[in-house]
Parts: structure tokens; C-alpha cells; sequence
């Protein structure tokens, strides 16, 4: 058992969370939507401090943040849990498992000074926090976190966005990049497939570019949700007007979990949506799920390319302090 972090007395013995958007008000004994904060006795705890379910070494191109140390490694680590419910989950076995195995708790336990030795063991100079949403464990990201950054690691969350400006806020001395997952630009998107609202996304967007956190932002492209020109130039627009360097990564939908019923998503439409981007100003458009193209970064003013990558791997960085070998272009990142 471990106090959570960022909530609130609210009266008859419940209490207010402010961790996420959903801003739960949890009765005793209740747990919030994540499933894996619980109110006992008034005081809110955390169920999954330290009890990782998953702890692997990952290429950063995989989280997918292609302008933070590339061709790096990442210590990614997980719990169970999620604060949505995305019916197009691709890792559903560890994010829902609280929902779908009656309030089950399952994971190792380990202190966050192993995981950092872990990190430094094995030469990873990121831990990515990621494969289920790190909001919901929140905690064990903050204390691994801060020791991390002692040590010279940094720290990444492959995020849904769905978590409040408070949690940016106490989170601003330790994180250092998000990849951050924009479903839609549709509220009803929102609620009918993840249970919860746009707004707050857009929010924590904006917010983390503001505390100075490199962003990356991915959409998985589902045909006949939201794979419009209409739709893909409004999630465009929104991120070329908070900075025309935020890389975007439109991704190929397969299918999984509770959907079945709706196709791979066309390379075409990936490819129509990386043109969209570029129309409006954005310089860095990659395609994901769609291995051996639009994964290399090219610079954006004289258009030579200057990391060449093959899936995960990138096999040519000429990237000379973060400039183009070929103009002297600034390219924009976090190169070493």
C-alpha cells in the first residue's frame, strides 16, 4: 500500500483524486475508473506502487520518439491499468486487467532504486514509462523519476494525455519528453470509444510543450472513425499551431481487442494524411505500422535526409550537433 499522490478529502468520508480528467469522486472502499487507486479509510492509495508487469529494453524509436536520442535504448516499464477504455487497445491484457479480472492487482514488486540500476546497468539513458497509462502510476513514475534524473537518466511517458495540469505540474522537475496519443479532434470519438473527453488531451498538449518537455504526437488512423481529410486537418492544424517542429506520427490501425470489424487502415490514407500535415506547415510527418516507409527524418529546409531508419533501427545519423550536414539547418530535438 502506498499514499497516492495529488487528491483531496471530500467530505462523508469519500475523497477527490485530481491525477487525471476524470477527476474521480470515490466513495469508501470505491476505486477510481483506473481501477488501481482505492479509497480506504479516507485516504487514497495507490494498488500498483512498485508492482510492475512489464520491464523491457526498447529501441526509443518504438515508444515512438524519433527526435529524443534516437537510436538510444529505453528501460520501459509498466503496471496494470488505464484511466480509459479504448475498444482498439493493443495492449488490453495488462491495461484492463483490473476491469476484466474483478479488481485483480497482479506485478512484481521492486524499488525504484532497482529500476534505475537497471537502466544504468544496461546503458539505457531513458526509462519510458509506457504500455499501459503512466498517469494511473503516477507515484512509482515520480519516485523512479526523481532518482533517475540523479543519476544522469532521463525520463519519457508514452501517454494517453488524459491527466491534469496538476500532474504536469509536479511532474516538470523530473520529466523530460511524451509521446502523446491523440485519438481524434472528435469529443464524440472520445466517448464512444474511450470513455472520456477530448479537451483534456488538447490541455496536457499544450501544457507540456509550455513547461518545456520534448512532445511527439501519434494518431492510430481507424477507417470510419476518424480517417477523414476533415478530421486528420483538424488534429493538424491544432499541432502545427502549437509548434510546426512537434513531429507527428500517423499510424496504421490493425485489428484488436473488441474491433474486429474494421480493416487495416490503407497506407494511401497514411500517406494522405502525411500530405495534410505538411500543407498546413507541419516539418516532420512519420508513418508508423508501415515498415521501410516514412521513417526517415529529413531536414526541413533543404530536404536531405539526415537519419535514415529501417523499423526501429536507425542505421545512418549525420546529424552533426543537432544540424543538417547538408544547409546547417537546425533540426529540432533532443540529439544528445
Amino acid at each position: 500500500m502506498h499514499e497516492a499522490v495529488l487528491w483531496e478529502p471530500a467530505g462523508e468520508g469519500r475523497v477527490r483524486c485530481a491525477l487525471c480528467a476524470h477527476r474521480c469522486l470515490i466513495a469508501p472502499d470505491g476505486r477510481g475508473v483506473c481501477g488501481v487507486r482505492e479509497n480506504r479509510g479516507g485516504t487514497l492509495y495507490s494498488l500498483v506502487y512498485g508492482r510492475l508487469v512489464s520491464q523491457a529494453l526498447d529501441p526509443i524509436e518504438k515508444k515512438p520518439l524519433f527526435h529524443f536520442l534516437p537510436g538510444s535504448l529505453a528501460l520501459s516499464v509498466a503496471t496494470v491499468g488505464c484511466n480509459l477504455r479504448c475498444d482498439f487497445c493493443q495492449n488490453h491484457a495488462i491495461s484492463q486487467y483490473p476491469r476484466e479480472h474483478r479488481g485483480g492487482i497482479p506485478g512484481e514488486p521492486i524499488a525504484p532504486e532497482e529500476v534505475v540500476r537497471g537502466a544504468k546497468g544496461a546503458g539505457a539513458p531513458t526509462i519510458a514509462y509506457t504500455y499501459t497509462e503512466p498517469t494511473v502510476f503516477f507515484e512509482t513514475c515520480r519516485d523512479v523519476g526523481v532518482r533517475a534524473r540523479e543519476q544522469g537518466i532521463r525520463n519519457a511517458f508514452v501517454t494517453n494525455g488524459y491527466m491534469t495540469g496538476e500532474a504536469l505540474d509536479d511532474a516538470r522537475g523530473w520529466l523530460d519528453a511524451a509521446n502523446v496519443d491523440l485519438k481524434a479532434f472528435s469529443d464524440d470519438f472520445y466517448r464512444r470509444y474511450c470513455g472520456g473527453s477530448l479537451q483534456p488531451v488538447l490541455d496536457a498538449i499544450k501544457r507540456m510543450t509550455e513547461l518545456g518537455l520534448w512532445v511527439e504526437v501519434t494518431t492510430l488512423v481507424i477507417p470510419g472513425r476518424n480517417d477523414s481529410d476533415e478530421e486528420l486537418g483538424w488534429i493538424a492544424q491544432f499541432l502545427a499551431g502549437i509548434s510546426p517542429d512537434l513531429p507527428w506520427h500517423v499510424s496504421r490501425f490493425v485489428p484488436s481487442y473488441l474491433v474486429h470489424d474494421v480493416p487495416p487502415t490503407p497506407v494511401a490514407t497514411l500517406r494522405r494524411a502525411r500530405e495534410i500535415g505538411r500543407e498546413v506547415g507541419l516539418r516532420f510527418v512519420y508513418l508508423g505500422n508501415v515498415p521501410g516507409e516514412g521513417e526517415d527524418t529529413a531536414c526541413p529546409s533543404c530536404g536531405k535526409t539526415v537519419i535514415r531508419r529501417e523499423g526501429f533501427r536507425v542505421v545512418e545519423n549525420q546529424l552533426a550537433d543537432g544540424r543538417c550536414p547538408g544547409c546547417g539547418e537546425v533540426v529540432a530535438g533532443v540529439w544528445s
